[in-house]
C-alpha cells in the first residue's frame, strides 16, 4: 500500500504507531514502549572515544564509532561528518517469543535537505516461516508525506510448500480513514462507494489522472436488483482483498449509463466488474483492452476465487509500480549486531593478555566488524536500488508498448517515437477492426504477416490480449516443412489476428457469443477467419480418453486454474494434410480478460492419428 496524507509527518507517525500498538494489543502481544526521538541526523560531536571505551560500542549505536582513528576501511567516510547513507541503527524490540520490532528514523539518502523517514518493521511467527509487516513515513522536500505498508510471508524449511497470498493487513483497513488517505488528488477508502450520475465526471476525472498509481475498481449493478443488496451481498465480499490496494466504486443505474456513455471503449454493466489501470485512454479503443472485466457469471459461479483473480491486478501493480521519491531514498534497515565477536572465555588466549595487546587484538575485530557492516549494508542497498531500477523499467516498456499499439489511432510523434510508431502501426494495421471504415478488405492478406513460426513467436507481444503458454518446440518443428510451413505461419496469424479482436470486444461484452459465433457474424472492418477452421471443442470420445485428453491439458496461470493446467478442447485448424497442424486455445475473457494459447504444433492424438 502507498499513499500520500495531509497529515503532517509526526501526526501520521503517532497515529501508526497507536494503530500499531493497539493491533498487537488484540493479537496477544506485549505493546512497545514509546519511541524515543533523537535528531534524525546523526549527532556529530567532532570526538572519538578513547581508552577502553573505544573497544565496545554503546548500545543502539554502530561499530564504527567504537573505532580509534585511522582503523576504518579506506573507503568508509569520516566519522564526524554527518552522512544521510549511514543513519542510526534501528531499534530492536522483544515483544514477547520470536517476535521483534524494529524501528528506525534519519534523513533520506541526499541529507537532511531531502527529507526524513521513519520505518517500523514487525516480524512475528507464522506457521512454517514469518510474517513481517513493514510501515515507512517519508516525507521529501516538497512537504508531501507518504505512507506505505509492506505485508510478507517468509518460509522456512527445506520443504516446499505453496506460496500463499499474504492477506491485507487490519492495519490497513484502520489507517486509511485515520490518515484521510489519498492517491494524487483522489481519496483512497477502505470499503466500495456507491456512485450517482452527478458524481460520474469526478470518477472520469480520477480514471484519466496522470498522477494515479492505484487501481480504480468499479461494479455495476444487474438491472432490477437493489444496489444496498447488491453492494452487500457481492461487492463488499468480493472486494475484502482490495484496501490499501485499489478504490471501488459502484455505479448506481442513473451513472451506469452516464459512465457508459461518456467512456465507450471502457464499458461496465450487467453485474460486471471492472480493474481500471493507471493512464485510461478514453478516447483509444485499444486502450479500452488493457482493463480486464470480470463477468457476473464468474463472480456468482464461485465469489471467494473471483475476490482472488480482482485482486491479481491491484496486487501485481503494487508490487511493480516505482516507488515515489522519498520513499526511493530510504535507506535500507540497519539492524544491530546481536553480538561482538570477543573472546573473554578461559580458554582464549587473549583473556590474559597484556591490556595493550588485547585493546589491539579488539580494535582490529571492530574493524573487521565494520567492514562487515559496511559490505553488507551496500549489498543491500545495491539490491534495492536495483529492484526499483527493475521498476521503471518495467513501467517504461509497457508505456512504450501501449503507445506502439496505440499507433494508428492518432500520435503526434513527439519525443523521437514517430518514425518508430508509423512502423509499429504498419506491422499491427491487419490486426486491428477500423473505426473508419477504411480497414484491409475482407480476404486480402494484411501488410506485415509473418512467413515463419520463428517470426510468428517473435511478434507474439503484438497481441496485447494473448499469451503464449505452450511449448515453442513443436511451433517451431513445423518450419522444417518449407514447402508448406510458409502458407501455416500465415493462417496461424491471421487466427491471431482475429483471437485477440474477438477478446478486444469480449472483455468489453460486446461480442456477442463466443469466437466460433464472432467467425460467422464478424464486424464490418474486422479480420474475418473461417469459420469452418474455428473449432469450439473436440469429440466426446477424445475427452472421455485418458491419455488424450492429457495431451490437451495444456499450461495457464494459476489465477486460471489452480492446478496450472487446463483443458484446451478449442482449436483453429492452421493445415491439413496428414500433418494436420492445429493452435489450441482457452477462451478466459470472461474472467482474466485474456485468451491462453497452449499449443501450435502438429495434430495432436485422435482416433485419426497414428
Amino acid at each position: 500500500m502507498t499513499v500520500t496524507t495531509a497529515l503532517p509527518h509526526a501526526e501520521a507517525l503517532a497515529l501508526a504507531d497507536e494503530q500499531l500498538a493497539s493491533w498487537l494489543k488484540q493479537e496477544g502481544y506485549e505493546e512497545p514502549p514509546p519511541a524515543v526521538r533523537t535528531p534524525a541526523d546523526r549527532p556529530v560531536s567532532g570526538r572519538r572515544p578513547t581508552g577502553p571505551a573505544a573497544e565496545i560500542p554503546p548500545p543502539g549505536t554502530s561499530v564504527f564509532d567504537a573505532l580509534p582513528p585511522g582503523t576504518l576501511p579506506p573507503d568508509t567516510p569520516p566519522l564526524d561528518t554527518p552522512t544521510p547513507e549511514a543513519p542510526g541503527l534501528a531499534e530492536r524490540l522483544r515483544l514477547g517469543e520470536r517476535v521483534l520490532l524494529d524501528r528506525d528514523h534519519g534523513p533520506l539518502r541526499g541529507g537532511p535537505a531531502a527529507g526524513r523517514y521513519d520505518r517500523r518493521r514487525l516480524r512475528i511467527p507464522a506457521p512454517h516461516g514469518t510474517r513481517q509487516l513493514t510501515l515507512t513515513v517519508a516525507t521529501g522536500a516538497d512537504g508531501v508525506t507518504w505512507v506505505r505498508l509492506e505485508a510478507e510471508t517468509h518460509s522456512t524449511g527445506s520443504g516446499v510448500r505453496t506460496p500463499c497470498r499474504v492477506p491485507v493487513p487490519e492495519l490497513a483497513r484502520s489507517l486509511l480513514p485515520l490518515l484521510d488517505a489519498a492517491d494524487g488528488p483522489a481519496a483512497v477508502h477502505s470499503a466500495p462507494r456507491v456512485i450517482t450520475a452527478d458524481a460520474v465526471d469526478a470518477l472520469i476525472d480520477e480514471l484519466c489522472d496522470p498522477e494515479r498509481r492505484l487501481t480504480v475498481v468499479v461494479a455495476s449493478v444487474p438491472v432490477n436488483l437493489p444496489v444496498d443488496r447488491w453492494v452487500q451481498d457481492v461487492v463488499g465480499p468480493l472486494c475484502q482483498q482490495l484496501p490499501g490496494l485499489a478504490t471501488t466504486y459502484v455505479l448506481d443505474p442513473g451513472a451506469r449509463t452516464a459512465f457508459n456513455v461518456a467512456l465507450e471503449y471502457h464499458t461496465v454493466y450487467g453485474g460486471a466488474v471492472r480493474t481500471y489501470l493507471p493512464e485510461v485512454d478514453p478516447a483509444s479503443r485499444q486502450d479500452g483492452a488493457r482493463h480486464p472485466v470480470l463477468a457476473r457469471g464468474r463472480i456468482e459461479q464461485d465469489l471467494r476465487r473471483a475476490a482472488g483473480l480482482l485482486a491479481r491486478e491491484p496486487r501485481r501493480l503494487a508490487a511493480e509500480q516505482p516507488l515515489p521519491a522519498p520513499l526511493a531514498a530510504v535507506p535500507v534497515l540497519r539492524v544491530p549486531p546481536s553480538q561482538l565477536r570477543r573472546g573473554t572465555g578461559p580458554g582464549d588466549d587473549r583473556g590474559t593478555a597484556d591490556p595493550d595487546t588485547g585493546r589491539t587484538v579488539a580494535v582490529a575485530e571492530l574493524a573487521a566488524l565494520a567492514h562487515e557492516e559496511q559490505q553488507d549494508r551496500a549489498e543491500q542497498q545495491a539490491r534495492a536500488d536495483e529492484l526499483e531500477h527493475v521498476r521503471h523499467t518495467l513501467r517504461l516498456e509497457r508505456r512504450d508498448h501501449r503507445e506502439r499499439g496505440q499507433g494508428r489511432e492518432g500520435h503526434d510523434g513527439r519525443d523521437g517515437r514517430e518514425g518508430r510508431l508509423r512502423a509499429g502501426a504498419r506491422a499491427l494495421a491487419g490486426r486491428h477492426c477500423s473505426t473508419s471504415g477504411t480497414g484491409p478488405a475482407l480476404g486480402r492478406h494484411p501488410v506485415g504477416r509473418p512467413e515463419s513460426f520463428t517470426e510468428l513467436l517473435a511478434r507474439l507481444g503484438e497481441f496485447p490480449l494473448l499469451s503464449f503458454t505452450g511449448d515453442q518446440k513443436a511451433a517451431l518443428a513445423l518450419d522444417e516443412l518449407q514447402r508448406t510451413g510458409a502458407g501455416w505461419a500465415r493462417i496461424a496469424w491471421d487466427g491471431l489476428t482475429a483471437l485477440q479482436e474477438y477478446a478486444e470486444a469480449a472483455v468489453r461484452g460486446t461480442a456477442g457469443g463466443d469466437f466460433k459465433q464472432w467467425c460467422e457474424h464478424t464486424p464490418e472492418g474486422c479480420h474475418r477467419f473461417p469459420p469452418r477452421k474455428a473449432v469450439r471443442g473436440e469429440s466426446r470420445t477424445v475427452f472421455s480418453h485418458t491419455k488424450w485428453k492429457r495431451e490437451r491439458m495444456l499450461p495457464v496461470p494459476e489465477c486460471v486454474d489452480a492446478s496450472r493446467r487446463a483443458f484446451m478442447g478449442a482449436h483453429l485448424r492452421i493445415g491439413g494434410g496428414r500433418t494436420a497442424p492445429r493452435l489450441h486455445y482457452l477462451d478466459d475473457c470472461s474472467g482474466s480478460g485474456r485468451i491462453y494459447v497452449g499449443y501450435i504444433g502438429l495434430h495432436l492424438t485422435n482416433t485419426r492419428t497414428n
